[in-house]
């Protein structure tokens, strides 16, 4: 299984890609922004305006430190919905975060 910090890069570029292209085909061309707070913690996408957060991790297997920033913005911001997506072989729901591979 492919890790690393340029494997992670390349894994968070690729969900980028896929949502700009969702967003292109679907023509509902919504925003796609970032959260990160004084702390340095962060999700990468946030869709919608707050609707949609979405973390990136480049890993096999997600730990409870790899959700800290999507509990924390879930907790703030309140959204729909609070996705994680990695290189688990098994979807798995953890709190309120979808870890989806």
């Amino acid at each position: 299984m492919p890790k690393g910090e340029q494997f992670g890069r390349a894994f968070e570029h690729l969900i980028f890609m896929e949502l700009v292209a969702h967003r292109s085909y679907t023509e509902f061309e919504y925003p796609i922004n970032f959260w990160r707070t004084k702390s340095g913690l962060e999700v990468d996408y946030v869709l919608a305006g707050g609707e949609v957060a979405i973390a990136v991790k480049g890993s096999a297997r997600v730990s409870q430190r790899d959700l800290h920033a999507l509990d924390s913005f879930a907790t703030e911001v309140k959204p729909r919905h609070a996705l994680l997506v990695c290189t688990e072989r098994e979807e798995r729901v953890v709190g309120s975060v979808r870890i989806v591979p």
